[in-house]
């Protein structure tokens, strides 16, 4: 198995679940991004795990190429610029936070965007790869 199956297999279901979660259980992460952004370590450690993910993301693959594993090269520079975004910009977060709450349709476009790349992700790790 290569990098990006293996990758694709850990990625894809769990973006899957996040996105089914978030689009059923709406209220309840209107919440947690309530509780978030009062959580000053809860930020930092997010944006350290942001870092770390992409940093290994791109370290394993750094691959451009024109198929579906190029979305593993997006998802760890994705994570990579995150990462340094949150821990560099923390307070900038909370503002996101607020528009994803204020604007209801954001979060259901997002997810529903996760839900497809999630389900890209484990076709192609469990079934093309």
């Amino acid at each position: 198995m290569g990098t990006p199956v293996f990758i694709a297999k850990i990625l894809g279901p769990c973006f899957v679940v996040v996105s089914l979660g978030m689009l059923l259980n709406r209220s309840f992460f209107q919440k947690v991004m309530e509780d978030y952004c009062k959580n000053y370590a809860l930020i930092f450690f997010t944006g350290m795990a942001s870092l770390a993910f992409g940093l290994v993301i791109v370290c394993m693959h750094n691959v451009w190429v024109a198929d579906w594993t190029v979305l593993i090269t997006i998802f760890g520079w994705s994570g990579l610029i995150k990462g340094i975004w949150i821990v560099v910009f923390p307070n900038t977060i909370c503002t996101f936070m607020v528009i994803y709450q204020q604007n209801k349709s954001l979060l259901l476009v997002h997810s529903a965007l996760a839900l497809v790349l999630g389900a890209l992700l484990t076709v192609g790790g469990y079934f093309a790869g």
